[in-house]
């Protein structure tokens, strides 16, 4: 199956919370899932000190800041941040419902990956909803660039990430993982891949008042000698892309629905990212919009038919 239960929507059968730090503020901070029903996507909702709750879906619109993290929101009291990990997790399992009650500025950064969310979503279950899931199939070749950065999709049957990276380091290098999207392959090449960064970087950080939670235990920092400082050392080889590729799917995740043809990325981040999803959402002719015919099939990519642009339009707030 492609992308969990390809034929139907699906949320959880169980509510479930998660505790950790956020890595830009270094607060703790409680997420709670809870199932919902068939058709409501991901809603993020930030609750307030004060009472205040802001509600967020999780789509393409609603993207704010990609500096550093992808952020839901345009105010820093109306938002939530570093949301690509647990995005990622969703995307990838197949959970297209749930609401996700936080009660911070941000997403817990756990360990730096999305393993744990992963784990916990499990553990909750995911139950099928009796509504056909859509899809997003790309019809033609998008592409966009941003200095030496590009991105694109193409059109391919099933959900493919080729992601290039290229640092000026000899840790790093130029790196690239290329493969098919399933749960069972996120879960063993990319999933437990953390985020990474260079010890030179992080006064530089702190004063301006980002990475305050960063630590050794939810992140791979690259020393000045050009060595990782962990102790436990890199989780996969290349490690460095694989997180670039988590990122990538949690990124996209933000379509609104999964999406069918091939991701392709170089010296990619959480703005070009953005930048792609938004050129392929702003053509109407580079993408359609397909409906499963409700089966749960074998093969790979579930029976498809077409509905109108008109009738669903997943990026949309």
């Amino acid at each position: 199956m492609a992308l969990g239960l390809p034929g139907f929507e699906t949320t959880f059968a169980n509510p479930f919370s998660i505790r950790g730090i956020g890595v830009h503020s270094g607060a703790d901070v409680t997420a709670t899932f809870n199932p919902a029903e068939a058709g409501t996507g991901i809603i993020f909702q930030r609750n307030g000190a004060n009472g205040e709750v802001t509600e967020l879906k999780a789509v393409s619109a609603s993207v704010g800041s990609t500096d550093l993290c992808t952020v839901l929101g345009f105010s820093p009291a109306r938002s939530i941040a570093t949301v690509e990990h647990v995005m990622a997790a969703f995307y990838a399992l197949g959970v297209d419902n749930a609401i996700v009650e936080v009660d911070g500025a941000e997403m817990p950064v756990m360990d730096g990956s999305s393993a744990v969310f992963v784990d916990a979503m499990e553990q909750a279950g995911i139950r099928s909803l009796m509504k056909k899931r859509r899809y997003i199939r790309v019809r033609k070749h998008i592409r966009v660039d941003a200095g030496a950065s590009w991105a694109e999709f193409r059109p391919h049957d099933g959900t493919r990430f080729e992601v290039e990276i290229d640092f000026d380091s000899p840790l790093i290098g130029r790196q690239s993982w290329k493969g098919d999207l399933n749960a069972s392959t996120f879960k063993t090449e990319l999933s437990r891949a953390r985020t990474f960064g260079f010890m030179r970087d992080v006064e530089r950080l702190w004063a301006a008042g980002l990475a305050l939670g960063s630590s050794l235990e939810n992140s791979v920092v690259i020393g000045d000698d050009n060595r990782v400082i962990n102790m436990e050392g890199l989780r996969y080889p290349q490690e460095f892309v694989r997180h670039k590729t988590l990122d990538a799917v949690g990124d996209l995740a933000l379509a609104g629905a999964p999406f069918l043809g091939l991701y392709r990325s170089y010296r990619g981040g959480h703005k070009v990212n953005a930048m792609a999803l938004k050129a392929l959402l702003s053509d109407s002719s580079a993408y359609e919009i397909v409906e499963s015919a409700g089966q749960r099939p074998r093969v790979a990519v579930p029976e498809m038919i077409a509905v109108s642009h008109q009738e669903y339009a997943p990026w949309t707030a």
